[in-house]
């Protein structure tokens, strides 16, 4: 019997990567807390768009609103539940979806930080997976049920790795691995750990710079001295990463220990990576009004993760004796914009 899947969470990532599996023909419900957006789907579909006209289309996808999972009790129960929402409200959309799980059922974290364990706390590690989203998608919520990749795609690249926490690939990680392949390139991981501090190195690189500044992704990786400050922060994450004993894979396009060694001066190693991140600013390869998902929240007004970003990679620092002073003044200066105490702009960073 074909797996009932439930995706808590439609936003930008949640919205895409369910409307996909709903376009190749799986049972997905999209569960959502903004009325706007559960309506607009459901009178319209989920619209999507990406860098070219063939990704331009309409998929009918069930939605419900948070008021409506009890409706769920009534139904065969959830075999997959993909925990698409911010760090901080992964305890509730756990705790929300829980009941409603096959007695097999499991708990996917498709999130952006390491929320395993807030995941397995409520669910317990027995039905906790993680699903890391790699930098290649790029995907936004533009507006009620209207969702933009603006990555180009690129079929060598992997986008979805799917790892158990103990760290052998089992059956149930290849067969959800599998389904999301009908979205964009998936794979089983031997390593989600390793995978998962990789990305935090990447969106550690960029989100919460591109929510200071409020500076698009080309114009931030574009600007000489925000760059720097980028890569000085991808050195500090490398190196605490390596420290804690992970193996990273390529940040984004940048390799790790050249990365490393470009932030602490070496002038080769910089050379050659700001001349990676310049060329990744071409407008066939990323688009212009891409911003990363912390951008858009701060734009929306919402709440960002910073603290489970920068600021877990600062903490995780400390802990292993590696300081990490640009992850912590990023982590304050967002929460000074946050608060209104500063602006989002280019200054910001770069005065204080």
């Amino acid at each position: 019997m074909a797996p009932r899947i439930a995706m808590v969470g439609a936003g930008a990532v949640g919205g895409y990567a369910g409307a996909g599996l709903a376009a190749a023909g799986h049972d997905v419900t999209l569960i959502d807390p903004w009325p706007a957006h559960v309506e607009a789907i459901r009178a319209h579909g989920m619209e999507l768009y990406g860098m070219t006209e063939a990704e331009r289309r309409t998929v009918p996808v069930r939605a419900i609103h948070l008021t409506e999972v009890q409706r769920l009790a009534r139904e065969r129960p959830i075999d997959i539940a993909f925990i698409a929402v911010k760090s901080y409200d992964t305890e509730w959309a756990a705790s929300l979806i829980l009941p409603y799980l096959a007695a097999n059922g499991v708990c996917v974290s498709m999130q952006n930080c390491i929320n395993e364990e807030r995941l397995a706390g409520v669910v317990g590690w027995g039905r906790t997976l993680g699903c890391i989203v790699t930098g290649g998608i790029g995907v936004d919520l533009f507006e009620p049920g209207h969702i933009s990749r603006n990555y180009a795609k690129n079929p060598d690249i992997t986008n979805f790795y799917i790892g158990e926490p103990h760290g052998r690939i089992t059956a149930r990680a290849k067969a959800i691995a599998a389904l999301l392949n009908d979205v964009d390139t998936a794979h089983a991981t031997d390593d989600l750990w390793g995978e998962r501090w990789t990305k935090l190195c990447v969106n550690g690189m960029r989100n919460g710079v591109s929510a200071a500044t409020g500076m698009s992704g080309n114009e931030r990786d574009a600007d000489p001295e925000v760059r720097r400050f980028c890569i000085r922060l991808g050195a500090e994450s490398v190196r605490i990463g390596q420290r804690l004993g992970f193996r990273l894979g390529p940040i984004g396009r940048l390799d790790p220990e050249r990365l490393a060694r470009a932030g602490e001066g070496e002038a080769d190693a910089l050379a050659e990576i700001e001349a990676l991140m310049v060329a990744g600013t071409n407008s066939s390869a990323r688009a212009a009004t891409q911003r990363p998902s912390m951008a858009q929240d701060m734009a929306k007004g919402r709440r960002t993760e910073i603290e489970f970003m920068n600021g877990f990679i600062a903490e995780k620092g400390r802990e292993a004796g590696i300081p990490a002073p640009a992850h912590a003044k990023l982590t304050r200066l967002v929460q000074a914009v946050e608060r209104g105490e500063k602006p989002a702009a280019r200054e910001t960073l770069l005065a204080d």
